[in-house]
């Protein structure tokens, strides 16, 4: 064959290749010649010439192919030495590999180590949102295979291969997405696989050896992109980390001068004799806020039983409570208001000021037994010597801050536990003189051992009754030595020194209630004898019988005095008649009518309880003693 005739058949080939012709479009020229019926020698050469440029064709599209892939690894290198968001990098990697290998799906699953399972983090091509939010055991589907071997698998038919763990989850989400041929790398960080980066497509397809590689190279570059982010990760926490300590040392330098400060503050307190209120200014400065010592009644009852159990701080809302205490005996309390946040260093700053305040508290208690005891002679003097010259009494009793004009009740209490000895039973009863005496004082009022109980002598405030001060003083008291403490109160007395009887008779009065609680079984609990109805009235010899009219009658009695009516009397009449309106009428000579009108706005005034029959009773009580202490009419 000549070289014109070489020359000639290589010319339509090259034009094929030099506009980028499909490989169809290589076998028009050599059926164009036979169609011609072109000699022999130049269909060969046609045929030689058509080989020929395939091949360069085919070496093209390789290199053009390999070209795209280092262009795309290049930029994925090129993102990963810019990482800023690791999930943008996963999805370019992700998305690079779908497009270059021209599969349908590609997607990239990582380990969980803490829920010991692997899940989806990137998906591209997906449609169907199971298999998006797939979450897969170890081990299991081909990832599991991959995992396991740390080495590529392939499969050209996922539900016909049998190399691998099918499980339902899987399968149903591979079904889903229509899946068929599945591509797995794995992701390696050393020795260890953290993940699988896969390519598939929903049909069939043999997956060459250069797309398998180039798939393992972008798993390499995904492992490296999240070991970067990790240590990124790493280096910020340990950064952060560092800023903390920082700022933990510039506190703890401030703080541990605050300590010093309230240590040397706290010294000059106790050097100079300063108070408990003076403890909880300087602490208040120290920790930049408000403390207060509050009386254990007024603390959050669960916060300070808590903090006196294990001797720190706790935490009650906004407020921080120290328990102020010394053994068995609690004190009260020191609260710092309204600051949530409290450096462990300041809690024990309140800790100590806590121990500061119970140690002078201590210091001051035998001063202060010195005091409980004049005080309890002086009540024992009001109870016992009853000729003792009034102003003497009077004097005694102001040096103790104690008004003995003013209106006061006398408390018996007594604790109900039963002691196992007598040796406890004694301590229990000086743990409930001492803090009977301390409530007499913080009230400018009178205690003192009596009887196998304590007896208070404490001034009624404004507004105040009886039976409130008896309740309260029984919580009062319970709280303070932790047991059940029941207490007993008579009627307001007044001018306890120039009536020395009246405090002997209202300790008599305030142990019969006493007795009484515990008879009905009310242990624990304060009353007076205004609480038993006309029972009180024994309990109070017979003392209170103007104050029983009133409470039971009264309202009926102030009715008819500014009205001019008649309902004392129809009441009266009423109860004599065996409570027939009928009878009640004959009696009053009046209307059946105008009793009806009567006894309905006794009701109104009295409660609708009032025919029940212990109200009856009480009322018909009443009556009799209004008509006795009433004058007599002529």
């Amino acid at each position: 064959m000549s070289r014109d005739h070489a020359q000639s058949a290589e010319t339509p080939f090259l034009e094929l290749l030099a506009r980028g012709a499909s490989a169809d479009a290589y076998e028009q020229p050599v059926l164009l010649a036979r169609a011609e019926g072109g000699p022999a020698d130049r269909i060969d050469a046609l045929e030689r010439a058509k080989h020929l440029a395939l091949r360069v064709r085919s070496e093209l599209e390789g290199r053009r192919r390999r070209e795209a892939e280092l262009s795309a690894l290049f930029e994925t290198a090129h993102d990963l030495a810019g990482l800023r968001d690791l999930d943008a990098v996963l999805r370019a990697i992700v998305q690079r590999a779908r497009s270059l290998l021209g599969t349908d799906v590609a997607y990239l699953s990582l380990n969980d180590p803490e829920r010991g399972d692997t899940y989806m983090r990137v998906t591209e091509g997906s449609v169907a949102a199971r298999f998006q939010q797939l979450r897969l055991g170890m081990g299991e589907g081909l990832g599991g295979l991959v995992a396991q071997t740390a080495r590529p698998y392939v499969t050209d038919d996922y539900f016909k291969d049998a190399r691998f763990q099918h499980t339902g989850t899987i399968d149903a989400g591979v079904r889903d997405e229509g899946l068929v041929a599945i591509l797995g790398v794995p992701l390696m960080l050393g020795h260890h696989v953290i993940g699988v980066l896969f390519a598939a497509d929903r049909r069939a397809r043999v997956f060459e050896r250069e797309q398998i590689a180039l798939l393992g190279s972008f798993a390499a570059l995904a492992s490296a992109a999240i070991d970067t982010a990790n240590l990124l990760a790493e280096t910020r926490s340990a950064l952060a980390g560092l800023e903390r300590a920082n700022e933990i040392i510039r506190d703890r330098s401030g703080v541990i001068e605050r300590a010093s400060d309230v240590h040397d503050r706290l010294a000059e307190l106790v050097l100079r004799g300063g108070g408990v209120h003076d403890v909880a200014a300087a602490v208040s400065q120290v920790l930049d806020g408000t403390v207060e010592f509050t009386d254990a009644a007024a603390a959050p009852e669960y916060a300070l039983e808590a903090s006196r159990a294990d001797g720190h701080v706790v935490r009650h809302k906004d407020d921080w409570i120290a328990a102020v205490a010394a053994g068995d005996e609690l004190f009260g309390a020191l609260v710092l208001r309204g600051h949530p946040g409290l450096d462990p260093v300041d809690q024990l700053t309140l800790e100590r000021a806590a121990m500061v305040t119970s140690l002078l508290l201590l210091a001051r208690r035998s001063a202060a037994e010195a005091e409980q005891r004049v005080r309890g002679e002086l009540l024992d003097d009001l109870l016992d010597a009853r000729d003792r010259d009034p102003r003497l009494l009077d004097d005694r009793a102001r040096r103790l801050h104690a008004d003995l004009s003013a209106a006061h009740v006398v408390l018996v209490a007594r604790l109900d536990a039963t002691a196992g000895d007598a040796d406890q039973e004694a301590v229990a009863r000086r743990r409930l003189w001492a803090a009977a005496s301390h409530l007499a004082a913080t009230r400018h009022g009178l205690a003192a051992a009596r009887d196998g109980g304590t007896v208070l002598l404490l001034p009624l405030e404004d507004g105040d009754e009886a039976t409130d001060l008896a309740r309260r003083t029984a919580r009062q008291l319970g709280r303070a030595v932790h047991e059940a403490v029941t207490v007993g109160a008579s009627a307001p007395v007044r001018d306890l020194a120039a009536r020395p009887d009246a405090v002997a008779a209202a300790h008599t009065e305030a142990g019969r209630c006493l007795d009484a609680l515990r008879l009905l079984g009310r242990c624990g609990d304060g009353a007076a004898a205004e609480d038993f109805g006309f029972l009180g009235l024994l309990l109070a010899g017979g003392q209170n019988v103007p104050g029983f009219v009133e409470r039971t009658i009264g309202q009926v009695v102030a009715y008819d005095e500014r009205r001019g009516t008649e309902l004392v009397r129809t009441l009266d009449a009423y109860f004599s008649c065996g409570m027939s309106p009928a009878r009640t009428k004959e009696a009053l000579h009046v209307h059946v009518n105008t009793v009806a009108q009567r006894l309905e706005r006794v009701g109104r005034l009295l409660g609708d309880d009032w025919q029940s029959p212990e109200r009856a009773l009480e009322i018909q009580l009443a009556l009799k003693l209004h008509r006795l202490s009433a004058p007599t009419r002529h």
